[in-house]
């Protein structure tokens, strides 16, 4: 396993939703809304994906749904399965594992990957391609040379207004969607640590100092030419920043203090429609009166926070909490939402009395989904939730089967999420060895629904 790897490996990944629709204007707290429907459909075990047997953990990170496939990345290669589950239909063979990939398709279904050469250096991720997730088909795959020659290494990858950016511990690179060269690696005046984007935008982080004493930037740039439209310049003394939504802007700052290893101290959302970044408001992660949250990051990647969600519609953000705030509560956590223009809590309910409840995403009509954990002590399976923006009040729309919580609940410690079409997709981002204290081997990916 690649160094990269290793530093990610048990950190989760999913996509900082933008979501339609949001809370009240109310910043006194909220009132305990919550509580569950009964319109809980009973899903089965639709499908599994059978985990490759390796020596060491690998990467495979990469988890999407089109109209037509349930497109998952496995072991040197990208797979599309029937929405349902079943046998793949088209597979897209790699030269090696793959170190990362672009959060979220672009409209007409395409993503961005980097990964190894198992050929030249296995150990290292200096490849890029585009894969068409409609078709099934790898569109192009390159690599960026150095001034030396050598392939450049690269640590994240991202699409961001129809560019495709890489980024690396020592340089950058951008290519068109067709594959077109943007920019090359090249001495910076500032290190490009990584990049985040949308369909519209493309956001870089860069940093400005040393190891030992980082300053960090945070820019919006031109998609094509990576000049800057707008810079906002961290406090001192933070070691890393996350790209949690691009549009709104919010930042999940690490000054390396961050609860629990959850690569956040505070999130901060920066309005970037001048030249110079302004700070509109900060949220501290511990939460001070308010509790403490769970949302996640990976350790020095710039994408991959997971565990909540952002309006845009609202200027709002969805949380999940540690502990309820009532100490009465018999839920395991309590949602909470924030305005993102004053940093103040719009509103609280009490979550689930089964398993933890954490936003992983909205429905087209603009309900935020949750996901509650599959629960070992009750040996119970997992749910789904669609959440009233506005008040944070929960309606069960699946329930999971009890005979598998075991297998859902391994998936904790390294997993991506979708729920799409009525099913919930659960996979993880790296292939691992066999256990040695299960007996039942872990999928790579499972399919939950009715049908």
């Amino acid at each position: 396993m690649s160094q990269r790897m290793a530093v990610i490996a048990g950190s989760v990944l999913a996509a900082a939703l933008v979501l339609s629709g949001c809370g009240s204007d109310d910043d006194d707290g909220g009132g305990n809304e919550g509580g569950s429907g009964s319109a809980a459909a009973e899903a089965k075990v639709l499908a599994k994906v059978a985990q490759p047997k390796v020596g060491e953990m690998a990467g495979a990170m990469g988890m999407w749904t089109t109209d037509k496939n349930f497109v998952k990345a496995g072991l040197k290669k990208i797979s599309g399965y029937p929405l349902a589950g079943g046998k793949a239909e088209w597979e897209v063979p790699l030269t090696g594992e793959v170190c990362w990939s672009s959060e979220t398709p672009t409209k007409d279904g395409k993503v961005a990957v980097v990964f190894q050469n198992d050929k030249k250096d296995p150990s290292v991720c200096t490849e890029i391609g585009v894969v068409d997730i409609n078709k099934g088909k790898l569109l192009w795959h390159k690599q960026a040379t150095n001034e030396y020659g050598s392939a450049e290494m690269f640590d994240e990858i991202t699409v961001g207004g129809g560019t495709v950016a890489a980024a690396g511990t020592s340089a950058s690179a951008g290519w068109k969607l067709d594959g077109t060269p943007l920019w090359k690696p090249s001495d910076e005046t500032c290190d490009t640590v990584g990049y985040a984007g949308d369909e519209t935008k493309l956001v870089a982080v860069r940093d400005c100092g040393d190891t030992d004493n980082p300053k960090l930037q945070v820019e919006t740039v031109d998609p094509k030419t990576r000049a800057a439209k707008s810079t906002y310049k961290l406090p001192q003394g933070t070691e890393y920043v996350h790209v949690a939504a691009v549009d709104p802007l919010v930042l999940a700052a690490d000054d390396g203090k961050s609860q629990g290893g959850s690569g956040i101290s505070r999130f901060i959302t920066v309005d970037d429609s001048a030249a110079q970044g302004k700070e509109l408001s900060t949220i501290p992660v511990g939460g001070g009166k308010h509790g403490k949250y769970e949302a996640d990051c990976p350790a020095t990647e710039v994408t991959g926070c997971a565990q909540l969600a952002v309006s845009k519609a609202k200027n709002a953000l969805y949380l999940g909490t540690s502990d309820p705030a009532s100490s009465s509560s018999e839920a395991k956590n309590d949602l909470v939402s924030f305005d993102l223009r004053t940093g103040k809590q719009l509103r609280r309910a009490p979550g689930s009395d089964s398993g933890r409840l954490v936003p992983i995403g909205v429905d087209d009509s603009g309900k935020v989904i949750a996901y509650e954990e599959a629960n070992i002590a009750r040996e119970a399976g997992g749910a789904i939730h669609e959440v009233d923006p506005a008040t944070l009040k929960q309606t069960k729309v699946l329930q999971h089967p009890s005979d598998s919580y075991e297998m859902e609940a391994r998936f904790e410690s390294d997993r991506r999420t979708l729920y799409s079409g009525g099913r919930f997709y659960l996979g993880a981002d790296h292939v691992t060895e066999p256990s040695t204290v299960y007996k039942t081997p872990q999928p790579l990916a499972v399919v939950y629904g009715e049908k």
